[in-house]
């Protein structure tokens, strides 16, 4: 009797077994449609890094309009100092002038 018992556990074990196998496959089938979700989510994502990348367009536009400014007060400046540069020349000149007079 001891041997066919464990004949039969050993049965049952084996159909434990089959199983077990059946339901990864199952599992894995399901993970596969996750997949799929995650996957669509993902393009969802892409649309929102479109509109950001459209508004650091609009951002870089700004910057770009604000650095030519600055450029342009440079070039004033440049400007005004070689103003004063020859100012000062023709005063040096004038004192000349009037030291050589």
């Amino acid at each position: 009797m001891d041997d066919k018992m464990v004949k039969k556990n050993v049965k049952k074990k084996k159909m434990v077994k089959k199983n077990v196998k059946v339901k990864k496959k199952k599992k894995l089938k399901k993970k596969k449609k996750v997949v799929k979700k995650v996957k669509k989510r993902k393009v969802k994502v892409n649309k929102k890094k479109v509109k950001k990348k459209q508004v650091k367009k609009e951002v870089k536009k700004k910057e770009v309009k604000v650095k030519k400014k600055v450029k342009i007060k440079v070039k004033k400046k440049k400007k005004a100092k070689k103003k004063v540069k020859k100012l000062k020349k023709v005063k040096k000149k004038m004192k000349n002038n009037v030291k050589n007079k």
